[in-house]
């Protein structure tokens, strides 16, 4: 059958459309979803290829469309969830990331543009740089970082503790590239006829270095895991109540409190007793310094009362989530209440120290934008959005036997605050979380992928007490020790190793991903200069002849 050139238009529309539609499914797939609860990580080492294979044959303008389609159909299937959490979040996202995508195919295209032999090095770097990037500053998101998708593959992963998830990602996505790059290889003709074997020929410099870095990392794996069989043990009980806090009302939030109170005392009778006891984020939601300090509910100060009565007996220390309002004098001598979200440490139903919550869930926990764009801000707060103040302090606990410092629920997702929190010296990583919003085991386990990371770059055991799962303990090589089962009132005692020491990634940090996007800021404008005197000198010659 022939094709008209209108005919030809619309045949390689729809297969470029089958092709960026199979590659969403293909990112989503190798990540926890729907259908495989831990995902599947080898489809992420070829995920991409589907993308660089349209990049290629797409014209730069094109490239525009399909990134914009790549990004929302990718991140729809992937975080389906999200718009349970708020009726704007699947949307920002959504919306978000066809922006971030639109933009990065056309600079993936440009990668070919400039260097037509070995653009799909530039687009590894580009990549790299681009995951790394967009994890920074307000919108930082790092749901869908490559490198995640290897949570469950401990071989690969110890290379986290010297390049961070960045390292993962760069070992991950090179296959995609190069598979792409000899797929789209051209015939001597300067068609798209398929020469693999040439490629892999030309090519065999990178592939054989990947192929070194590859073995590398199974060898670094194997060998590098932290040896504890002689390290002290925190034994920590994690409460998982299995309700969403923030649901109900006065009632609902007694009745949670006797299901944490029951709980905890269940773990509190078991021997050896627990060197601590952790409660979710916001597990318990009347503000317990607000309510103590100025009675403006008296039945929320009574249920506060029973629970600080409580704390008071008991010979073990707690840690709970809690919305920490506090009143402040505004810049125009207005009283105001501005609430935090944080992690409250007490001893015998004393307050011993507070770690209030650094890195907030852009849009729905925090907007610092309201009079640059207060259209958005309104329709925020016409959302009932509960905004938070941001914390400022990377708060170190400590108790008999260890230190450690409580990361709260969205912030175990960024490397960065890990690293701080042991650097200041916390010896084990204590996250509070509330996923139970969301009623979603791949959401919960795309969460927990992440966490099992920070383990890993700092060599730092990590427990976790969620509202409804993952409740787990995972030790410093990111094994997970014990899990609580999900959607169910639970409570586990985990014994995790107290290791020292410092890792390459706890002293460098994200250093890795920096030199990917310093690679970047150079070596595109060496092309474009490049690009440029190539085409002066060929004006040149033209003129001379």
């Amino acid at each position: 059958m022939r094709f008209t050139g209108r005919g030809r238009w619309f045949r390689g529309f729809l297969i470029h459309l089958a092709v960026i539609l199979s590659a969403s499914l293909l990112f989503a797939l190798s990540f926890p979803n729907l259908l495989v609860e831990k995902g599947i990580p080898l489809l992420a080492w070829i995920a991409y290829v589907p993308v660089f294979w349209v990049i290629y044959r797409a014209k730069p303008g094109a490239c525009v469309f399909w990134g914009a389609l790549y990004g929302y159909t990718a991140y729809g299937l992937f975080n389906y969830w999200l718009s349970v959490f708020h009726p704007l979040a699947g949307l920002i996202v959504g919306t978000i990331y066809l922006v971030y995508f639109a933009v990065l195919f056309p600079f993936l295209k440009l990668a070919l543009i400039l260097f037509p032999r070995r653009g799909y090095l530039v687009q590894w770097v580009i990549w790299i740089a681009y995951e790394y990037l967009r994890t920074l500053g307000f919108l930082g998101y790092s749901y869908g970082i490559t490198g995640y998708s290897q949570w469950t593959v401990l071989p690969v992963l110890q290379i986290a503790a010297v390049f961070g998830v960045w390292g993962v990602s760069a070992l991950v996505v090179f296959p995609s590239v190069f598979l792409a790059g000899a797929l789209n290889e051209p015939g001597p003709s300067g068609g798209r006829a398929v020469f693999i074997r040439d490629f892999f020929r030309r090519e065999r410099i990178p592939a054989v270095i990947w192929l070194a870095a590859l073995a590398g990392t199974l060898v670094y794996g194997f060998v590098s895991p932290v040896d504890y069989s002689r390290a002290d043990m925190a034994n920590i009980a994690l409460i998982q109540h299995n309700t969403d806090p923030w649901r109900g009302d006065m009632a609902q939030y007694r009745m949670n409190y006797r299901i944490l109170k029951r709980l905890s005392l269940e773990a509190l009778a078991e021997d050896p007793k627990p060197d601590l006891v952790v409660w979710s984020e916001t597990a318990f939601v009347p503000r317990i310094y607000w309510h103590t300090t100025y009675r403006t509910d008296p039945e929320s100060y009574v249920l506060v009362r029973e629970l600080l009565d409580f704390l008071k007996e008991q010979e073990v220390p707690f840690v709970l989530g809690n919305d920490d309002a506090r009143r402040r004098v505004s810049p125009d001598g207005l009283v105001e209440q501005i609430d935090y979200n944080a992690a409250i440490l007490y001893d015998r139903g004393v307050e011993m120290g507070i770690y209030r919550k650094m890195h907030l869930v852009p849009f729905t926990e925090g907007f610092p934008y309201d009079k640059q764009f207060p259209w958005i801000y309104q329709a925020l707060r016409n959302a009932d959005t509960h905004f938070w103040e941001k914390g400022e302090e990377a708060t170190v606990f400590e108790v008999t036997g260890f230190k450690f410092s409580t990361p709260i629920c969205f912030e175990d997702t960024f490397g960065y605050l890990s690293r701080e929190f042991v650097r200041n010296g916390a010896d084990i990583i204590v996250n509070l979380t509330n996923d139970a919003w969301s009623r979603s085991l791949p959401a919960q386990n795309q969460h927990l992928s992440m966490a099992v990371f920070r383990a890993v770059e700092n060599r730092r055991s990590m427990v976790r007490s969620t509202a409804s799962g993952q409740t787990c303990g995972i030790d410093p090589n990111g094994k997970i020790l014990a899990m609580a089962p999900p959607f169910a009132e639970a409570w586990l005692t985990v014994e995790v190793p107290i290791v020292a020491g410092t890792s390459l990634y706890t002293r460098y940090g994200d250093m890795w991903a920096r030199l990917f996007l310093l690679a970047v800021i150079i070596i595109l404008p060496v092309g474009v200069g490049r690009s440029i005197l190539v085409k002066i000198l060929k004006r040149k010659r033209g003129k001379r002849l």
